[in-house]
């Protein structure tokens, strides 16, 4: 169990997942990060959740509350990679797993009343926000340390792990409709190089919003150049703090892209 969280059950294409949620307003999808819903997810998610939105936290992999590890994280990783739901080194398409998060995004956008959703991937599913983008109802992506394909060469390195077609629906909804993609990374994350976001912005130009924090030498916050999880694992909750700073601007971009669409959608007739 998830502290705090109610937990049901959601069942697409063949494959039944536990899911919890809390909180009231616009909902949130949060895609957990590797390995697990682990203690530092579970504060995002309720930080997430008590700024006013309706979050969804679907269980994807590992044990529910179990605290990192190396060990940990290698194990489930090691899993993930030998599995048919993830594909780690894919350049130009998504993983799998991302078919059955569109199920879930298009159920909490019709049980919301067709108000569109936001979703938060971290690492491993950094990017399938991005991908999520191909539905309509997905206004607020937000893409933490997108870490696929994994950087074993120059060419992995600058890939975002999205098909061409879905890179071409993203462009189009940024011209089109004004959309917006925030990305997060630390400066030298080696799992989400400079080179991908570099790529993020050549496909998206202006829509993409773009928050670095400065992990390098000698760094006004003495960050480890080793620091990855910009929202959680690596998260510190101190005010002036660089990843509380991200938070709080990722609350707001939740907050104008969701809220916006609520107030516009619900105005009354004559005003």
């Amino acid at each position: 169990m998830v502290p705090g969280f109610d937990v049901s059950q959601f069942t697409a294409l063949g494959v039944t997942r536990d899911v919890y949620s809390r909180g009231k307003g616009p909902p949130v999808l949060v895609m957990h990060e590797m390995p697990g819903i682990t203690p530092p997810v579970i504060h995002l998610a309720t930080r997430i959740a008590d700024a006013g939105f309706a979050v969804t936290l679907p269980h994807l992999f590992g044990k529910i509350g179990r605290p990192f590890s190396v060990a940990y994280q290698a194990h489930e990783m090691t899993r993930a990679c030998l599995g048919r739901e993830f594909t780690m080194l894919a350049r130009h398409e998504g993983s799998p797993i991302t078919d059955w998060l569109r199920e879930i995004g298009r159920s909490l956008h019709v049980n919301s009343g067709g108000m569109g959703i936001g979703a938060v991937g971290l690492c491993i599913t950094g990017n399938f926000a991005l991908t999520l983008m191909v539905e309509p109802w997905l206004l607020a992506p937000v893409l933490s340390q997108p870490a696929l394909p994994l950087p074993m060469s120059d060419a992995h390195r600058s890939a975002v792990h999205a098909t061409p077609g879905t890179l071409t629906l993203a462009k189009r909804r940024v011209v089109d409709e004004g959309m917006r993609v925030m990305a997060l990374r630390f400066s030298h994350d080696v799992l989400c190089p400079r080179s991908r976001f570099d790529a993020l912005r050549n496909e998206l130009g202006n829509g993409l919003v773009e928050i670095e924090i400065d992990s390098g030498p000698g760094n006004p916050h003495g960050l480890s150049r080793f620091v990855h999880s910009v929202l959680a694992h690596d998260f510190v909750d101190e005010a002036g703090h660089p990843t509380r700073d991200a938070l709080e601007q990722v609350l707001v971009f939740l907050r104008d892209r969701l809220e916006e669409r609520v107030n516009n959608e619900f105005k009354p007739r004559g005003l």
